[in-house]
């Protein structure tokens, strides 16, 4: 494709190509398209994102940015309308423990299941693989100790569908959980019972709940 320069034009290129794909489009791929580089090719996303989803011209989609990519998706207040329109089934939401193995794993990844199972107190297989089932989790090599134990890391679809750029825009651990976070992991490494998960994250139903071979007492 010849070099677009203009940049209107540029930009409602931009804008069919993702509506035609449908899934994320990375930066390199597009920046092959316009003749630019994929630093150049995502600043000017980024530019297009801040006028494409402002209210001076309100949509039903939205340019989403994401770290190594960009999408077009609709914004979550239509959810309902679709959902009716294309007859579509409400997904099964996460449970307590799969929403604790996600947080615990989207800040201190890369991790283990070992790291996981320590902070909960519990056996978490069957929550971490509900997420890897739901590509919000993936494997990302293996830890150089013995044994060599899986690491585990969040995706891009996790990203894309926790609305965030990047793992930088993840909220902040206020001091207190911080601090308490820190000590629950120094008396794991003394050998000591880790406290129940509800001490860190807040939860409606306790992980405790999980039956002893892992499973949830709640649908993953």
């Amino acid at each position: 494709m010849e070099s677009i320069t203009n940049i209107d034009e540029m930009q409602r290129t931009l804008e069919a190509v993702l509506f035609a794909a449908g899934h994320p489009m990375t930066y390199e791929k597009l920046a092959s398209l316009f003749s630019i580089s994929p630093k150049e090719m995502k600043k000017a996303v980024i530019a297009y994102a801040d006028l494409y989803n402002s209210e001076t011209c309100p949509r039903g989609v939205m340019l989403l940015v994401l770290e190594d990519s960009c999408q077009l998706c609709t914004k979550e207040q239509f959810l309902p309308a679709i959902r009716e329109a294309l007859g579509i089934k409400r997904g099964g939401n996460l449970s307590n423990s799969s929403m604790e193995t996600l947080a615990i794993i989207a800040y201190n990844q890369p991790v283990t299941r070992a790291y996981i199972d320590t902070v909960r107190g519990v056996d978490s297989s069957y929550a971490l693989n509900s997420l890897i089932e739901r590509t919000l989790v993936e494997s990302c090599g293996r830890l150089d100790a013995p044994g060599r134990p899986m690491l585990y890391r969040t995706t891009e679809s996790f990203l894309r569908c926790f609305g965030l750029q990047s793992l930088a825009d993840l909220p902040h651990i206020n001091q207190d959980e911080l601090r308490a976070f820190k000590a629950m992991m120094n008396n794991a490494a003394a050998g000591e019972s880790p406290p129940d998960s509800d001490d860190l994250f807040s939860t409606d139903t306790p992980s405790s709940a999980e039956n002893p071979d892992g499973k949830s007492a709640t649908n993953d």
